[in-house]
């Protein structure tokens, strides 16, 4: 489980592909606190650390992520957000995020505020029960409260620590950003479709 709460990013330095795999190579001063099977987020993507070396470290990606996430677009340079599991028993400053991609949206518009950024996504209209006014959306890993909500479009507001400490500040309209709905309203929707049956 992870909180959406980015506090290190990491930069793309290998990409690697093996039968309808890719592997992945990160370097970040974090290889240093990872251990080998170890989850870490990755631009909100929970995906296992396989090798370590000396300032970087290996992830895979099999082949459903990478049809459900933006992983197949990456390429080498690239700067990717970066969160540790959670610890038991510390603050959880964000909201309860899986790493379990649902989908990918789209970055429309981004406008620039006096103190913050207003971007607006578009997102598949399948997933219009899932956004509230208000409620928790993880967009590339980063737990934010969405907004002017609706069928399929979203507007986050981004402090200025935010946007500059994650990679929002190289996003350009057409981006796209991979996104996770909160569990609970997945949980509600699941047990309402059910009561349907």
């Amino acid at each position: 489980m992870f909180t959406g709460i980015i506090k290190n990013t990491g930069k793309i330095s290998h990409i690697e592909q093996e039968g309808s795999n890719l592997h992945f190579t990160i370097q970040s001063p974090l290889y240093s606190e990872l251990s080998i099977d170890q989850s870490v987020a990755h631009d909100g993507v929970c995906l296992t650390v396989v090798s370590i070396g000396d300032g970087d470290y290996k992830v895979t990606a099999i082949e459903e992520t990478l049809q459900k996430t933006t992983l197949s677009k990456w390429d080498a340079g690239k700067e990717v957000n970066l969160e540790l599991a959670l610890l038991l028993g510390t603050r959880l400053d964000g909201h309860m995020v899986q790493g379990h991609v649902d989908g990918t949206g789209i970055c429309e518009q981004i406008e620039t505020r006096e103190g913050s950024h207003l971007i607006t996504f578009r997102f598949p209209e399948s997933f219009a029960a899932l956004m509230i006014e208000k409620g928790s959306v993880c967009i590339n890993g980063v737990s934010l409260t969405a907004f002017n909500v609706t069928r399929n479009t979203f507007q986050v507001a981004i402090i200025p620590y935010t946007f500059e400490h994650t990679g929002f500040r190289h996003m350009q309209p057409g981006d796209a950003v991979n996104l996770e709905f909160d569990i609970l309203g997945k949980y509600f929707l699941r047990r309402e479709q059910l009561k349907e049956e």
